[in-house]
């Protein structure tokens, strides 16, 4: 483990789809794994990523004209007219799902794991888990609740701060 000098980094993580989830939690684990303090302040959508079972995740072809799906060889681009189409987004989720376990990436799961035995802190947004009307028996235990006024607490004090 590296010696940051008690350096910390703030992630708020606001998106629940598939491709999202991977950065906060592979920032999380690398830089916790360095010696920095973590804080990820999940709000709106972002609790999807604290829900005990993430099997439901899915990929959002719609406005994300950058992806691209090695197949056959080569890169095919995902047109935004296709998501268009029903089922698209479950195709292209399962074929991330199938490249991901292909290639050896560490599931969501074993990110999120990662992340608690590493001991980030994790905030779920109070305000927004009521708002959604979710329940804390539907979260992953261990986390804090709390609102925008903790993350801003958070925030100050952070060398680094990240939006995701």
């Amino acid at each position: 483990m590296g010696n940051t000098d008690g350096k910390k980094m703030s992630i708020i993580v606001t998106k629940g789809t598939l491709d999202w989830a991977y950065p906060p939690f592979i920032l999380a684990t690398t830089a916790a794994s360095l010696g920095v303090e973590v804080t990820l302040f999940f709000t709106f959508y972002g609790l999807q990523l604290l829900k005990k079972d993430m099997s439901h995740l899915k990929i959002s072809t719609l406005g994300n004209p950058g992806m691209e799906m090695p197949m056959m060889g080569m890169h095919m681009a995902m047109p935004n007219m296709v998501s268009m189409l029903p089922g698209v987004d479950g195709m292209a989720s399962s074929m991330m799902k199938s490249l991901i376990k292909k290639k050896g990436v560490a599931s969501l799961e074993e990110l999120r794991e990662a992340t608690v035995e590493l001991e980030c802190r994790m905030i779920a947004c109070q305000m927004t888990v009521d708002l959604f009307e979710l329940k804390h028996e539907q979260l992953i235990d261990g986390l804090e609740y709390a609102g925008a006024a903790t993350w801003v607490e958070v925030a100050t004090e952070s060398d680094i701060n990240l939006f995701i």
